[in-house]
């Protein structure tokens, strides 16, 4: 058997199902930065067969999302030493849409030692994860992914605007969980599916939401990093079936005016790994302690966290008093204006919502985060406030209102920082930093009009 056949025979199935009868011709090779974008290389297949790893410099992780530079490189300084980037054939997944046969793979990132990178987003909830582990508990997430299909637009002076539907008519806003609108979408929503089943993902549905062209999409539950992987993947594919189709895909969190944002709503329930119960529902099927501090570790810590999973000035945008988006932290069963959301389910499904992180934020990042400050509130036993009753829009605002404010937040939390990792929170503090700095320097439409000739 050759190198290349024992390689095909170790991907998982999907990806061996894909090429049946076509010859792989290149491997990309990726890996997540902050934002969420993927890096790497793309190699031909018989190079990749025959490597156990490559290279890239260590400051694709201290790049702003506008191609800048934050000072995180340390004592030696910007001298963009190596990372050894080793793929885990697991995730090894189809690119349909490229003009040859490609498989994407994605790595993690290891120092000269063998250490993991400690800011690699993948390895940030890598490290969370295991801290579950180890108290012997399994972490279960099923992320909601909301997006927008909007018009084309090259001129970013411009207003992003409403996609052109299949009738001719742009798409309508306020028709949630309309059959006929998602019909409106029919020919980017077949490729979505085509590209997610030639990938091997299982898409548990697709709703129209509120916007104008806003989709949601929800993903079967399972493993964080997994899971984390399939948003990771998903954000290409569905960028890539709408240019197939004269539209973009967006996930901004806000990019219309006076229309709804987009969040990245993520259910968590957490398994005892030896015996398979969830752990927040006891014998007799009730609600147990560990459910009630995952919901005050998210009350308390989320605050902190809140830059993470709103990592854009663009991202508070998103949290409108009523525009489906929570402005605090209250929790409650089966009320979509909480923060924090008991959906209705059976003991065994019990599960919290965290329904803050914004679809603009890195996957890998928002889900760790999450987990983080419920991780946090099981440990220190904290209590969370009364279940609140009513619409939430009444009650006062308690997050974060703009990214500054976040920043601090977030710089001050040390016990956050221990859990996903100082050298990760150094990191990605002066890389927001220097972010929101570049932003500042930006004169808005706003001020040139309303400035300009009234100061």
């Amino acid at each position: 058997m050759s190198n290349q056949d024992s390689f095909l025979k170790s991907l998982p199935q999907a990806a061996q199902d894909y090429l049946v009868g076509r010859k792989l011709d290149e491997v990309e090779c990726i890996i997540s930065d902050l934002p969420g974008i993927a890096r790497g290389k793309a190699v031909p297949a018989a190079k990749f067969v025959k490597s156990d790893n490559f290279h890239l410099p260590d400051s694709i992780f201290y790049q702003t999302i506008t191609g800048d530079w934050g000072e995180a490189a340390g004592q030696d300084g910007f001298i963009e030493r190596d990372m050894i980037l080793k793929p885990d054939l697991s995730t090894a997944t189809a690119a349909p849409w490229t003009g040859d046969w490609t498989l994407q793979v994605i790595h993690d990132a290891y120092d000269r030692k063998g250490n993991p990178v400690d800011f690699a987003p993948r390895n940030v909830l890598k490290r969370v994860v295991s801290l579950y582990e180890k108290e012997g508990w399994s972490p279960i997430v099923a992320p909601e992914m909301e997006f927008f299909l909007v018009a084309r637009n090259v001129d970013p002076t411009q207003p992003i605007t409403a996609m052109m539907g299949r009738s001719g008519r742009p798409a309508a806003a306020r028709q949630a969980y309309s059959m006929t609108a998602v019909d409106e979408f029919g020919p980017v929503i077949d490729d979505i599916y085509d590209f997610a089943e030639a990938q091997g993902f299982e898409i548990d549905g697709i709703t129209q939401e509120g916007g104008a062209g806003q989709l949601e999409i929800n993903l079967l539950h399972g493993e964080p990093v997994r899971l984390a992987d399939e948003v990771f993947y998903f954000k290409r594919l569905i960028r890539e079936a709408a240019i197939r189709h004269d539209c973009f895909a967006t996930f901004m969190a806000k990019p219309i005016e006076d229309e709804p944002g987009s969040a990245m709503h993520i259910h968590h329930s957490i398994v005892d790994t030896e015996t398979g119960q969830n752990i927040f529902s006891g014998p007799q099927g009730g609600e147990t302690d560990a459910f009630y501090h995952f919901i005050g570790g998210l009350q308390k810590y989320l605050p902190a966290a809140i830059a993470i999973m709103a990592p854009y000035v663009n991202s508070y945008r998103r949290y409108v008093k009523d525009h489906a988006a929570p402005i605090n932290l209250e929790w409650a069963r089966d009320n979509r204006t909480t923060g924090i959301r008991v959906p209705l389910s059976g003991p065994a499904a019990r599960r919290v919502e965290n329904r803050l992180a914004g679809m603009d934020c890195n996957p890998y990042l928002g889900i760790a985060a999450s987990l983080a400050c419920g991780y946090l509130g099981i440990k220190n036993e904290i209590r969370p406030a009364k279940q609140f009753y009513g619409d939430a829009y009444d009650g006062d605002e308690d997050i974060p209102q703009v990214m500054g404010e976040a920043l601090d937040l977030f710089e001050e939390a040390t016990e956050l920082h221990n859990i996903l990792g100082p050298e990760f929170a150094r990191v990605y503090s002066i890389v927001k930093r220097a972010e929101y700095q570049e932003f500042l320097q930006v004169i808005s439409p706003w001020e040139r009009e309303h400035l300009l000739l009234n100061v």
